[in-house]
């Protein structure tokens, strides 16, 4: 299995590709220059450290926390983590970057190294190949026993759930009254203790939690899918519950069931935060090429506009901060508040849709029924040895030369009534292909 190397982290297969060595070789040079960047710019040589459940993460995360210290890098281990939680750590605990160890959807033999700078968010690819071209030449540094970092371990959850409750349009005190009857996936990782404690935080009493256990052994395929989520369907009708929620391993993606067991999906997971946010911070939002028109829709009833960038959260930010965006996001169940930090993040996601709902005195199938209906198609292909896909790209760029096409990320066929976007995965050996239309036919 190969080892994949990207802006999105250094991914693979534990044992297949994503060796101990491979680990140690990626930490050290992502150490080395963490350490002369902490000198430059004047921060605490301090990493913060989380994981999620995965079976080889304890063993992953002690292998990078040591390597860390034997840069003379301090190291504060947050243990089992969400990936907002550890990006929350990183501003809170003042320090110059953070590892958190999640293949994110990834079936539960891969694992990753998802590097933070010191803003708490992924590097930038400028500082992504600076890290990997140190890496690849060697010139990683290791400090005298003098100059090993310390290491402490802190539960990095509260301070996440803290600051989401200082936000000033989320308002416990609204949503307790609704009296609301949750249903949780916790997929068998840090979702399912994070979900539940953020819910109690804002006022949700009543909480039934499925796949609750972080063992890392998934109880399903972990990509927040409809395929996937017949267990939680059912509970959601079975119980007669409001709303159930779905998180991935590393819980920054998001997908909602409503009432009566229909799945809400992924791609509106966005477009209801950014219709909750206009009513109190009307801006620009940002989302990538991939994601539903849905976005569009609801973005002009509030008279904002819709940014696209490339597919990847990093890609998003950027094009966040350039826009001055008040929110974005990705179609795959992805929330950016930069009110709170920029990144993915299902614990801010799911108290803004709650509170949405509260305020509203709506269930999630009304909400469904306001907004236009789109159907859309998510498939891949794997990458067969000697296919040449940016040939294949290419010829179907030429191919639908009358149509309005945007080569940013891969290739994007914009029709009057739909679009197809094709592009090579940053984080498996696949191409995507997503596709919608007003119809399922189409």
């Amino acid at each position: 299995m190969p080892l994949m190397v990207s802006i999105s982290g250094i991914r693979g297969v534990f044992g297949d590709g994503l060796d101990p060595q491979i680990l140690v070789k990626y930490t050290q040079a992502y150490g080395t220059w963490m350490k002369n960047r902490a000198t430059q710019i004047g921060k605490n040589p301090l990493i913060c450290v989380g994981r999620d459940a995965r079976v080889t993460g304890e063993i992953c995360s002690q292998i990078v926390s040591a390597t860390l210290q034997s840069c003379g890098l301090s190291v504060i281990d947050g243990g089992l983590a969400t990936t907002p939680s550890v990006e929350m750590a990183v501003l809170g605990e003042n320090a110059v970057g953070g590892i958190i160890l999640s293949a994110s959807h990834n079936p539960a033999q891969w694992n990753a190294l998802k590097l933070l700078n010191e803003l708490g968010e992924f590097l930038t690819p400028e500082q992504g190949q600076e890290i990997i071209d140190i890496a690849e030449s060697g010139t990683s540094k290791t400090v005298s026993y003098q100059e090993i970092g310390t290491y402490q371990q802190k539960d990095m959850l509260p301070y996440h759930i803290d600051k989401i409750l200082e936000l000033p349009y989320i308002k416990p005190e609204i949503i307790e009254k609704q009296g609301f009857k949750v249903v949780v996936d916790g997929i068998n990782s840090v979702g399912g203790f994070a979900i539940p404690a953020l819910l109690k935080a804002i006022g949700v009493t009543d909480i039934t939690v499925l796949n609750a256990e972080p063992t890392g052994i998934f109880a399903h395929n972990p990509e927040p899918l409809p395929e996937h989520l017949t267990q939680i369907t059912a509970a959601v009708a079975d119980l007669g519950a409001d709303i159930g929620i779905v998180v991935d391993p590393d819980a920054d993606r998001l997908a909602f069931v409503e009432d009566g067991g229909r799945f809400f999906g992924e791609e509106l997971t966005q477009v209801v935060a950014a219709d909750f946010l206009m009513r109190f911070k009307p801006g620009t939002f940002v989302t990538n090429l991939s994601s539903s028109r849905t976005s569009e829709d609801v973005m002009a009833k509030y008279g904002q506009k819709v940014t696209r960038s490339a597919v990847g959260e990093a890609n998003v930010v950027v094009e966040m901060k350039k826009q001055n965006a008040v929110l974005g996001g990705e179609g795959n169940g992805g929330v950016i508040l930069p009110d709170l930090h920029y990144g993915r993040d299902a614990l801010v996601g799911t108290a803004m849709v709650l509170q949405y709902l509260a305020e509203r005195n709506k269930k999630l199938s009304e909400i469904r029924a306001e907004l236009p209906e789109y159907f859309i198609s998510k498939n891949k292909i794997e990458l067969q040895e000697g296919l040449d896909a940016d040939a294949v790209l290419e010829n179907l760029k030429i191919k639908y030369q009358s149509e309005k096409i945007n080569t940013l990320d891969g290739l994007k066929i914009d029709f009057a009534e739909g679009w197809v976007h094709l592009r090579k995965s940053n984080t498996e050996p696949i191409i995507r292909i997503y596709a919608e239309a007003k119809s399922m036919e189409k």
